[in-house]
């Protein structure tokens, strides 16, 4: 980008643009995962809708390439584009709820953690996420999953509404009621069709939750995921409880003599009755005594966040995910050895359960197709040193590729690398040539394509 460019644009928008010349462009540009390095040309901080609509026309015109980045939480690093524009939403980070409707409007640049606070505030909350820095419009885009979707559905399943500017620069609302099709195709179709500067959600009353933390020795990985498959489908809505292959970090709620251990673990949510939390739980003696379990109430946003301070921003990450609709004997197998074969004391698994609520919407509802999915699986390589993103991608890759067969054959879309076309199309099953044909209609020629990407569908 020529310096005349550069100054048309700083002239146009009411946000900041940074250039590679300005003392704040490396700061601007760093992204949750530090394996991404990538030098756009400019980086335009967006103040508002309008900001955002001239920026898009600028960008057009101009012939530049796109990222839209919300909060930089992107796996694969979408939010930046090598010598290209970067939209930064980042400024647009707000929210206001109705506690009479139990909605929520929130900013494009907003992060769970802004949501969980302002609607705690009231006793209430909307599925989202398991790490408070992650951005609302990443997450909401891709489907979105934590700690409430077995009793509340997805995080795009509680979507009322949203804000859209699209490529040719118009501004819309998506809706049941307005742009139906549009509407259809964000709820899971990912950052495809424009950016989404507001979302509005439903809320639903909740305010302090049951909080357990599980870990049994990873020797005993086969006994408790053969427990744990055949509970958690089989276990009220109310309860929600994440399985992961961890190295215990040094600290609270941990005891010491197991510090830097190997382990299996469930991370629990109870939504329902605080008196009835203990004996809930209880159930985790069955696969053999936990080598610790800790069982509290705890305010949903202190939940949401717990992870925040172990995994912050800058660390080396690579991960890769699958659905699956079972926990077959040979996936155990896989699991086994590579929990027994972390690479570093950040990298894990977890099997986020997808059932539930979420899995009684209708599968043609959303863009979102794999309602009859029990787990959705991640695999993520982290540490802080670049001298092991080799070690760290390589194990995932691996472990990855080993449980492929056992998988459905797709993913959440959030926790995809950078992966095949095919990947991509995979993961929308028959879905996927409907939201090609509403690509063809709102993006017909690609203009947001820094995302796991839907291409147009060709006109006959």
């Amino acid at each position: 980008m020529d310096g005349t460019t550069l100054e048309a644009m700083r002239t146009a928008l009411r946000g900041p643009v940074i250039s590679p010349q300005d003392p704040e462009y490396n700061e601007s540009r760093k992204i949750y995962n530090a394996m991404i390095d990538r030098r756009p040309a400019a980086i335009v901080r967006c103040s508002d809708a309008a900001d955002v609509m001239e920026a898009v026309n600028f960008i057009r015109d101009n012939g530049l390439e796109v990222a839209v980045r919300g909060g930089g939480h992107s796996g694969p690093g979408f939010g930046l584009v090598e010598d290209g524009v970067t939209i930064d939403l980042s400024p647009m980070r707000w929210v206001r709820v109705d506690p009479t409707a139990k909605a929520a409007r929130v900013g494009g640049g907003s992060q769970l953690g802004d949501l969980d606070h302002a609607a705690h505030g009231f006793g209430l909350a909307t599925p989202a996420g398991v790490v408070s820095t992650t951005g609302v419009g990443g997450l909401t885009l891709g489907g979105g999953h934590g700690y409430l979707t077995r009793k509340y559905g997805l995080t795009a399943d509680n979507l009322l509404a949203a804000d859209v500017v699209l490529a040719d620069g118009s501004f819309v609302t998506a809706s049941e009621t307005e742009n139906q099709d549009l509407f259809w195709a964000l709820r899971g179709g990912g950052g495809n069709f424009g950016i989404v500067t507001s979302f509005s959600f439903r809320l639903h009353p909740v305010d302090t939750v049951g909080v357990g933390v599980t870990v049994w020795p990873v020797d005993s990985t086969r006994e408790v995921l053969r427990w744990y498959r055949d509970f958690i489908p089989q276990a009220p809505d109310d309860l929600n409880g994440f399985f992961a292959l961890l190295t215990v970090p040094p600290g609270p709620p941990f005891p010491e003599e197991i510090h830097g251990h190997k382990m299996c673990g469930v991370v629990w949510c109870w939504t329902g009755d605080l008196d009835r939390l203990e004996e809930t739980l209880a159930v985790v003696n069955q696969p053999g005594p936990p080598a610790f379990h800790f069982a509290s109430p705890m305010p949903y946003p202190a939940l949401n966040g717990m992870f925040d301070a172990l995994i912050p921003a800058g660390l080396q990450w690579y991960w890769r995910g699958h659905f699956f609709d079972r926990i077959t004997d040979e996936a155990m197998d896989v699991h086994i050895k590579y929990g027994e074969s972390l690479p570093t004391d950040l990298s894990i698994m977890h099997l986020y359960p997808v059932d539930g609520a979420a899995s009684r919407v209708d599968p043609d509802r959303t863009a979102w197709s794999y309602r009859d999915a029990v787990w959705s699986g991640v695999i993520a390589g982290v540490d802080p040193d670049p001298a092991n993103a080799e070690a760290v991608k390589q194990w995932c890759v691996d472990y990855w590729e080993e449980l492929q067969p056992q998988s459905m054959g797709a993913g959440y879309v959030n926790f995809m690398g950078a992966e095949s076309q095919d990947r991509v199309r995979a993961s929308y099953r028959g879905h996927y040539d409907r939201l090609a044909a509403i690509k063809r209609t709102y993006d017909p020629h690609n203009f947001f394509h820094a995302n796991q990407n839907i291409e147009p569908a060709e006109q006959y």
